[in-house]
């Protein structure tokens, strides 16, 4: 395997994994909350559980940037050979995605679990909670939409 191709899938898997490390620590804390505001009303169960799963996109960002290198390399056919330069390009092109994955996701989940506690007081705001969340989450999909931009004008 040459070099340009070995840093094209270490860029794919940096971009699935970041956005994994930022969506599971993400529903992870939102869950925690979630879990404590349930088991004092489980009829708060469908508001909590909109606001845990905020945090789970950046995982599939990572993933559908992971599967555009897959796609562009073509890793499920015959593999494209990848000059050292396309390779590093891919490589630099998914760490928006990865990075961002990382830091939206952990803080998309702490102001998630905000909103959580929140609508364990006062169940009428849940709307609030989401708006709160999806600040974050603008970054994430700033992050994705660069990632996909440098991609499409990399030539192999």
């Amino acid at each position: 395997m040459d070099i340009g191709l070995m840093c094209a899938i270490l860029g794919a898997a940096l971009a699935l994994g970041g956005g994994g490390i930022g969506s599971s620590v993400g529903v992870g804390l939102a869950g925690e909350v979630a879990a404590g505001v349930v088991a004092e009303d489980p009829d708060k169960f469908g508001k909590t559980l909109l606001l845990q799963a905020l945090p789970g996109t950046q995982g599939i960002y990572g993933f559908l940037v992971a599967f555009w290198v897959i796609l562009k390399v073509n890793l499920l056919g015959g593999i494209l050979p990848v000059s050292n330069e396309a390779g590093l390009q891919i490589l630099f092109a998914c760490l928006p995605v990865a990075i961002n994955g990382v830091v939206s996701g952990i803080y998309q989940g702490r102001i998630a679990a905000a909103g959580i506690a929140m609508v364990g007081r006062k169940p009428d705001e849940t709307g609030k909670g989401l708006i709160l969340a999806a600040m974050a989450e603008t970054y994430a999909v700033l992050g994705l939409l660069l990632s996909i931009l440098l991609l499409m004008n990399i030539q192999l």
